[in-house]
This record gives C-alpha cells, structure tokens and sequence, in this order.
C-alpha cells in the first residue's frame, strides 16, 4: 500500500513540475460574437467568412502562459519572513512524530481506597 502511494504521490508531482513549465497558448476564432473554434498550441481555424470587407465579422484572440524558466531555488533568495515560515514549519512537523519515553503520571501521590471486601470474590464473578 504505502509503494502504490508512493509512486501516484511521484507520478503528480512529475505532472505538476511538467504542467508548470511549459507555456500554454490558447487561440480562439470569434465570428459575429459566437466561438467558432479553439485551439491549443496552435493557430485556431478560421470559418471561411474572411471576405475584403472594410469591417470583418470575425475576430481572433489568443493568450499565453509562460511557464517556468528557472526551477533551482536558492535559499539566499527567501527574505526573513520566508526563512522563519520554513523554519517553524519544519520544527511543528517534526515534532508530530515526536514520542514521548515517559508518560506523566498525575496520581503519584494519590493513596487508593483501602479495599474492604472483595468484589469478585463475593460475587463469584471472575473474568475468563
């Protein structure tokens, strides 16, 4: 179980590092203010009513996405706020698995009833 999760924690975090470094560019192709087409990566096609008209009824749009170019992070980089995040996060985290050797105990000095009869014995009750 835990090697099934580890390799789908490994397989998207290789999707995310891929995801985050490739540009995406979206085309659309808007005729008369309707989508006629969209395209990824690529030019969109156009629907065939580009006529030599002073005004056109059509329109292109595109936008992009850059992705990532540099992915080394140095730790010279992250300010004071950024370094005391990290450093208290660390600590916290390590300390959830943190295991105590020796459980308190709150009734040291405490003195139990002095047991007058036996219960168990009276009642002819015993655990098996």
């Amino acid at each position: 179980m835990k090697q099934i999760f580890h390799q789908i924690v490994s397989s998207l975090m290789a999707l995310l590092v891929l995801a985050s470094t490739v540009s995406w560019t979206v085309d659309k192709h808007i005729c008369m203010g309707r989508v006629m087409d969209i395209s990824l990566f690529s030019h969109a096609d156009d629907c065939g009513m580009d006529m030599d008209m002073e005004k056109s009824c059509c329109d292109d749009e595109s936008f992009t996405v850059q992705g990532q170019d540099d992915l080394k992070i140095s730790f010279e980089k992250f300010d004071l706020d950024q370094q005391v995040f990290l450093v208290s996060f660390v600590q916290t985290y390590f300390q959830l698995f943190e295991i105590d050797s020796e459980e308190p105990h709150a009734f040291n000095e405490y003195n139990p009833p002095p047991l007058i009869r036996d219960v168990q014995v009276l009642d002819q009750t015993f655990l098996i």
